[in-house]
């Protein structure tokens, strides 16, 4: 069977963008799946304390665009292979779906972020997004993949940003080497949250008064794996 395919969202890292959508996409977004705008996508600019000084607190979620490359899939296979020798602790309230919907990894990315944040967020009484949340909170990561498959308030959003962004819309069938993941504070540790992979992944402790800063010192791990790559982008979802 064909995998389930989505208009892949803008992803220029040269216009704001994270995971392909720029913060007026992201805003449109959280904005047309019933989200008051009590939260903001603030770009982070650098990486530097007085750059990270910038960003309007509290931060409760980062989301982070990056290329999948050669060095990036050897460490992701790494990575899942030594946590599977060695275990972790996550926390049974994170809210993980996997991904089996080509280029959908900006809304999983989204929907991650504001599910493991969702006590914070106001939400319209009709919101798709509520509703939701509301039905997969009883399902397991893969049972919410394939809810997504079906849930077509998400979906037509989803195109629709597609078609606002900057630059042309690119094929259905186009491949994107970009990537899109959510780094959130559940329970006082931080976790990165990617479809792609089998499991959330816990880089230990944070606080809501350190969670940008641990969360960057996450994205800066990213970064020092392929040197060479200038495909970076973060963006947090800040206080209003």
């Amino acid at each position: 069977m064909e995998p389930h395919r989505w208009l892949p969202l803008e992803a220029n890292p040269d216009v704001s963008a994270a995971g392909g959508i720029t913060r007026y996409l992201l805003f449109q977004f959280l904005k047309q799946l019933g989200i008051h705008p009590n939260w903001q996508f603030v770009d982070v600019y650098g990486m530097e304390p007085e750059l990270l000084s910038m960003v309007p607190r509290p931060v409760c979620a980062v989301l982070l665009l990056f290329p999948i490359t050669e060095k990036y899939e050897t460490f992701r296979t790494e990575e899942e292979e030594r946590i599977k020798a060695k275990g972790q602790d996550v926390k049974s309230s994170v809210y993980f779906m996997k991904q089996t919907i080509n280029n959908a990894c900006g809304t999983i990315g989204l929907i991650h972020a504001i599910a493991n944040n969702r006590e914070k967020m106001n939400f319209e009484t009709n919101s798709s997004l509520k509703k939701f949340l509301e039905d997969s909170l009883s399902m397991t990561p893969e049972e919410r993949a394939k809810y997504l498959e079906t849930y077509e308030a998400i979906r037509v959003t989803h195109e629709s940003s597609a078609h606002e962004g900057q630059t042309e819309a690119p094929s259905i069938d186009e491949k994107v080497d970009l990537h899109f993941i959510a780094l959130v504070n559940v329970g006082g540790h931080l976790y990165e949250l990617d479809g792609r992979k089998p499991f959330p992944i816990n880089h230990g402790e944070t606080s809501d008064d350190s969670f940008l800063e641990d969360a960057i010192e996450v994205c800066k791990k990213f970064m020092e794996r392929d040197p060479e790559e200038l495909r970076f982008n973060a963006i947090a979802l800040s206080a209003a």
